[in-house]
């Protein structure tokens, strides 16, 4: 597979590199006129890299639906709380559902607890949440900054609509630098070949929040590539772990 960034990736500089991207990472199509030997070996190393790819992997599925079963029970007295916080102090619902895109660009309802006010919320997710954002209640502000507002999500890990670790879904039509996101970055759909996740390499490595800069927004999907490319259960528990000490512990949402 073409080898789609370099190891040390400088955001500061991404207008050169996304110039010289010529390729993106694709699976090669076997050629169909050689020998019935040769075929048979093709299909063998084409099974073999479709295991090791994160959407195809049995162990990457066991792994998600045993970790938010598991989670889901460990969190259920503080979604209870979390849930008549909401209901007591805006009127509203306590979750909020938005449909984003998924695996193969197939769209899902994504789950979240409600953090903003029910008449100010943005449906559609084109208008992004930014820092001080008036729209955000009291309570939607801790859940946000602790990242507590995702928990629902492990409902779509379970579904199989997510994965825990994978390119964090976007909605349709997402703006980044004040353009639709696939016009910005001509690779984009590709971070679509593997399940969304809760977090993933990109939010672990400092792109989250606003995509209103043309840097951090083509990082981002550079970095979700990086991730399925490079793919293995160890880098998801390892994104896991950071992920816990950078969202939850340390509250770096808004």
């Amino acid at each position: 597979m073409v080898s789609i960034v370099t190891a040390n990736f400088d955001r500061s500089n991404v207008a050169p590199i996304r110039r010289e991207r010529t390729e993106i990472s694709v699976r090669p199509v076997e050629f169909a006129g050689g020998s019935t030997h040769g075929a048979y070996r093709a299909r063998r190393r084409s099974r073999r890299r479709a295991r090791n790819e994160p959407s195809s992997s049995i162990a990457k599925r066991v792994f998600d639906i045993a970790a938010a079963s598991g989670a889901l029970l460990f969190f259920a007295p503080l979604l209870i709380v979390i849930a008549v916080a909401i209901k007591l102090t805006s009127p509203g619902p306590v979750l909020f559902f938005q449909y984003r895109y998924g695996y193969r660009n197939r769209r899902f309802k994504i789950y979240k607890f409600r953090t903003m006010r029910a008449d100010a919320g943005d449906v559609r997710g084109v208008r992004q949440t930014v820092q001080g954002d008036a729209r955000v209640t009291p309570v939607g502000r801790f859940l946000r900054k602790t990242s507590l507002d995702e928990i629902p999500q492990l409902i779509n890990v379970i579904k199989g609509d997510m994965s825990l670790v994978g390119p964090r879904p976007h909605v349709p039509g997402m703006l980044a630098a004040e353009l639709p996101y696939e016009h910005l970055v001509p690779y984009y759909f590709q971070r679509h070949t593997a399940r969304p996740g809760i977090t993933g390499l990109a939010q672990v490595s400092g792109c989250r929040g606003s995509t209103a800069e043309f840097g951090p927004a083509v990082s981002r999907i550079d970095y979700d590539l990086v991730y399925i490319e490079r793919w293995s259960l160890r880098m998801d528990i390892m994104i896991i772990i950071r992920t816990i000490r950078k969202e939850f512990l340390s509250g770096s949402g808004f």
